[in-house]
């Protein structure tokens, strides 16, 4: 599985509906509200052998309410 994090930029007002159907769609391994430019922090794992951003745009961009993503890949936990 490879990890990767993924920032998400809410339409105003929806981010606690966003992160509600993100945690309802059990995506994610952690989600956190944050301050900054995104209003949401998405640490995920993509199944082995699947496209990173198929994966992303298959089970995560379809969320009404989302705006704008930022996707960044991991390589190596230290």
């Amino acid at each position: 599985m490879q990890c990767v994090f993924v920032q998400i930029r809410c339409r105003p007002g929806t981010a606690y509906k966003v992160a509600e159907e993100i945690v309802l769609r059990e995506l994610q391994s952690e989600l956190y509200s944050t301050s900054g430019d995104f209003d949401l922090l998405l640490k995920l794992y993509i199944p082995k052998g699947q496209d990173v951003g198929k994966y992303i745009n298959d089970h995560l961009l379809d969320i009404d309410g989302i705006e704008r993503t930022l996707t960044t890949l991991t390589f190596r936990a230290f």
